[in-house]
């Protein structure tokens, strides 16, 4: 019997209620979803990150989470001879569930930091199904952005930084298979996907949760957003951010690899693979391994690569690897929240504080005040001419280090007790409930945070949630029927014996033209090359609201006046107040045509 069904009454997964009112204030008003949360408990996993040698592996715990939302779509479940005898009116159909996005993401924990990794996200197409009112945002922007801040918000440690990270790479069908044959499905290009991206987390770099905040979490200090596009320059990337007021100072053209390892923070000088973190079906991660059987051949214990001696040569080489080239973009995404620094009493002087009337009576009292080296900082990204790490030092730490536990205190540990007395035999005991045991962890560690109201609302173990995401990928969306179908089967199959998913209705109202294009609407170009365009009427008045189209004539092409008019007509053809005179300021004289190539102007008639 496996895990997914066994609870009790004093351990049975409650329904996440916080996270589906996330939902239903952010999905548009009446419309009805399915939400479906899988997650497991936080399980030991091999570290992320490569340690310096002679320095341990981080102490890593991975946390998964799987959601889904679906919609009601009316089915029909005739054969094409039935459909065509009774005709399309007549034919019974029937309302099921059918899935419309899917989002997995694993939470990687350690003592220092808290990287959520956006593993996987993708739509079946039938999300058209609901006739949504044209200008209603995107449920699947929504709802994905919705999820991301709902975990930052419950893994948020106080003290503890928190990376959110992703790679966007452009792929017809990645949870669902089949459903690229479906038309309705709106597959982003490598451009397209980055953008996209950099749009739904862009919200996250706003101010702090007030709901943290009030928990005694604490508020992040500091909140920057990195993106490289491996084979772009700085001015090329600026073009994927969200065209913002403010996205210069949320955002940084680059990585933070050596902003979120502790590492470059005790050691003078790490190696750049210490840095590379390993996600599953990373680009960076397979170069990555690569590059390490490359140095397992070369040297041992020296935890440098032969042919990749920094970051900015890293990156420069994953240009030209096959994920990132053959006419693809690939773009990473890091958000990094820095937790708020403690206020600090400014301290004494060295020579104050340990002077001889408050120094401890059990300590000796050192010749000359202690003070700590400077740090020798050398920058990663540049060629180094160091072999190994160099650890950082204090005199003071070295002179008061307490000698290592004798060889007698570790044997007396290791000897075990001898059993003595009467053997008293264990009572049966009947069960007669099932348990989960699984939520019998501790909720918070020194190494993961694990809170009630951040768990998914059917909690598994690793190997049942590896067979349940297995599952789903061995099903069929290509059409509506097939695609219920497999719907249907998925969601029995992770329930088992009993009923689980959400339904909710959405609450948000849809925002109107002009807010929206005030909120960052672009200029929409419209380049209608041999076309004369038709003005306005005169009563028609433009507000600032509006959105410009611009449409630009190609050469050869004049735009004629209208009767009477005396001054020139603006290029937008209406759309914007056009101004009198020409580019010198002038208002009279004549109105210059510019040809086209090969064209030959007239002779004016003689008078």
């Amino acid at each position: 019997m496996t895990s997914a069904h066994l609870t009790s009454s004093n351990h049975e997964p409650r329904t996440n209620s916080v996270l589906v009112e996330k939902l239903a204030a952010v999905l548009p008003k009446g419309s009805k979803f399915g939400i479906y949360h899988l997650s497991t408990p936080p399980y030991r996993t091999d570290a992320l990150y490569s340690s310096p040698p002679g320095h341990p592996p981080d102490k890593t715990y991975l946390e998964n989470h799987f959601l889904a939302v679906s919609i009601d779509a009316e089915t029909t479940d005739a054969p094409p001879s039935t459909r065509a005898s009774l005709g399309a009116s007549k034919v019974p159909s029937s309302p099921s569930q059918t899935l419309v996005l899917a989002l997995e993401v694993f939470i990687f924990t350690t003592a220092y930091s808290t990287i959520i990794f956006v593993s996987k996200a993708d739509s079946t197409g039938y999300l058209q199904l609901l006739r949504l009112p044209k200008g209603t945002p995107s449920p699947i922007r929504e709802v994905t952005n919705a999820f991301v801040t709902f975990l930052v918000e419950h893994r948020q440690r106080k003290g503890i930084q928190t990376v959110v990270s992703l790679f966007a790479r452009a792929q017809s069908q990645y949870l669902f298979p089949g459903s690229v044959e479906n038309s309705g499905k709106h597959v982003l290009d490598d451009r397209g996907l980055v953008k996209w991206w950099c749009r739904v987390l862009n919200p996250l770099l706003g101010a702090p949760d007030e709901k943290s905040r009030r928990k005694g979490r604490g508020q992040w200090g500091d909140v920057k957003g990195y993106l490289i596009v491996p084979g772009l320059d700085n001015y090329e990337t600026r073009a994927f951010l969200p065209r913002n007021s403010d996205s210069a100072t949320k955002w940084t053209v680059g990585h933070p690899l050596q902003r979120i390892s502790h590492y470059t923070a005790e050691y003078d000088w790490v190696p750049p693979r210490c840095l590379i973190p390993r996600y599953p079906d990373d680009p960076k991660s397979r170069f990555r391994d690569e590059l390490d059987q490359e140095a397992a051949k070369w040297k041992q214990g020296t935890g440098s690569w032969r042919s990749v001696k920094s970051l900015d040569q890293f990156w420069e080489m994953m240009a030209f690897r096959q994920e990132c080239s053959s006419g693809r973009l690939t773009g990473f995404i890091w958000l990094v929240f820095d937790p708020e620094k403690p206020r600090t009493e400014p301290r004494t002087e060295p020579h104050e504080s340990l002077s001889a009337p408050t120094a401890p009576l059990d300590l000796p009292i050192p010749s000359h005040p202690p003070s700590t080296p400077p740090r020798r900082r050398v920058d990663i990204s540049q060629n180094t001419p160091q072999r190994t790490p160099l650890k950082h030092t204090s005199t003071l730490d070295s002179a008061m280090s307490s000698p290592s536990k004798p060889k007698e205190e570790m044997e007396k540990k290791k000897k075990k007790k001898k059993l003595r007395g009467r053997i008293i035999p264990r009572q049966p005991h009947v069960k007669t409930q099932q348990r989960n045991y699984l939520l019998d962890r501790p909720v918070s560690t020194a190494y993961y945070y694990w809170p009630p109201e951040g768990r998914g609302e059917r909690i598994v173990d690793e190997n049942d949630y590896k067979r349940m995401v297995e599952l789903l990928l061995h099903l069929d969306f290509s059409t509506l029927a097939k695609a219920s179908g497999s719907t249907k089967r998925w969601i029995s199959e992770v329930a088992i014996d009993g009923t689980w998913g959400r339904e909710i209705v959405g609450i948000c109202e849809p925002p109107s033209p002009e807010a929206e294009t005030a909120n960052g609407g672009d200029i929409a170009v419209t380049n209608l090359s041999g076309l004369t365009r038709k003005k306005r009427s005169a009563d028609t008045e433009i507000t600032l609201g509006d959105t410009l189209d611009v449409n630009v004539l190609g050469a050869g092409f004049v735009r004629k006046k209208r009767k009477g008019e005396d001054q020139p007509l603006s290029s937008a053809g209406g759309d914007t107040p056009s101004i009198p005179g020409d580019a010198h300021g002038s208002t009279g004289g004549p109105k210059v045509n510019v040809l086209g190539t090969g064209l030959v102007r007239k002779k004016p008639k003689p008078a």
